[in-house]
């Protein structure tokens, strides 16, 4: 990355991520900091992106032939944004080896397709985390099966004890983890890990809104979890050091076992329990799609280290920019 950027007018910069999750977000704030934007989509959904004037080119690809707008990419000097329908649609592996500057760490996106790995993460990280199951007879109450990759919650399930596991299991063909369920109630934390102000800042949090466990089923349909929306999100003053402190752990576990370390958003998905213990059941390690409810208004928590509103996207294109002043801009991408 380092032979390319050297070869970027760096005054000239785009800011390109795929049409989806979070583009809006990201695109809409690269364009407030005075970068050109490109959007790259799927066909049949470019019309929709092209309406937007903050963003400068939309690329419409098959994303199986991502590769094909790389050369394209490079050429007008930009950095791909990744996020969690990149990493779903192109493929964490093809992510790791794309020849394009990318912002953040983005040998994280393999520890984040790998259910084993994300938790081996949190545990280096001292975070509590719900109890994980090898082998399906050793289940002893409450259980939610999770597949594998950034799937929204699609195909996960839940089995209320052993032998109600074992029936559904037979119908699952993909890579699984089978994970205690901690009844409480569920938090997303929005951090930004900024190389530039040297901290972890809290940018927000969320509530997923999830089909068939908050819609009106009146127990006519199996509980799904497949996310259509989310919903904000403050929390107690008193829980806010936990929030903080889980923050820094990981991102001092990601540093130590994911080298170059933790750059830019990531996310801590959790359960809340009645004791006000906080146990934390997932990772994103990059920009997730519960920020799109602060989109162009900022979160509470936001204006505390900026003494403005700020959404995350705004906050990323903020960072690249300080960082293209500083000349560190090699210090935010991989």
């Amino acid at each position: 990355m380092e032979s390319i950027i050297k070869n970027y007018d760096l005054d000239r910069l785009s800011i390109a991520t795929v049409a989806s999750h979070t583009a809006l977000q990201l695109l809409r704030a690269a364009r407030r900091y005075g970068f050109n934007t490109i959007a790259i989509a799927k066909p049949g959904t470019a019309w929709f992106y092209r309406q937007f004037n903050f963003i400068n080119e939309v690329l419409e690809v098959e994303f199986s032939d991502f590769e094909s707008v790389i050369d394209y990419l490079v050429r007008r000097n930009s950095l791909l944004i990744p996020h969690g329908s990149y990493v779903e649609y192109v493929g964490w592996r093809r992510a790791l080896s794309m020849p394009i500057p990318t912002l953040g760490n983005r040998y994280l996106i393999k520890w984040e397709a790998d259910q084993k790995l994300k938790m081996k993460l949190l545990e280096h990280a001292g975070i509590p985390t719900p109890r994980t199951y090898e082998d399906a007879n050793a289940v002893d109450g409450p259980v939610i099966v999770k597949l594998y990759g950034a799937k929204g919650g699609r195909g996960y399930f839940i089995a209320r004890d052993r032998d109600e596991l074992g029936k559904k299991l037979g119908n699952v063909k993909e890579p699984f983890i089978i994970q205690e369920y901690v009844i409480g109630v569920p938090a997303y934390y929005h951090y930004f890990t900024s190389k530039i102000h040297n901290r972890v800042e809290i940018m927000g949090m969320d509530i997923r809104y999830e089909s068939n466990v908050d819609g009106r089923t009146l127990d006519l349909a199996e509980p799904t979890f497949v996310v259509v929306g989310n919903l904000p999100m403050v929390i107690r003053e008193s829980l806010l050091p936990t929030v903080q402190r889980y923050g820094e752990q990981f991102t001092k576990a990601v540093n130590e076992l994911v080298p170059p370390g933790m750059i830019g958003p990531f996310s801590l998905e959790s359960i809340i329990k009645d004791d006000m213990s906080i146990v934390v059941f997932e990772f994103s390690g990059r920009i997730v799609a519960g920020t799109n409810v602060y989109m162009g208004i900022g979160s509470p928590y936001s204006t505390l280290y900026f003494d403005r509103p700020m959404d995350m996207g705004e906050r990323i294109a903020l960072e690249v920019r300080e960082a293209l002043d500083k000349g560190r801009i090699l210090d935010i991408v991989t």
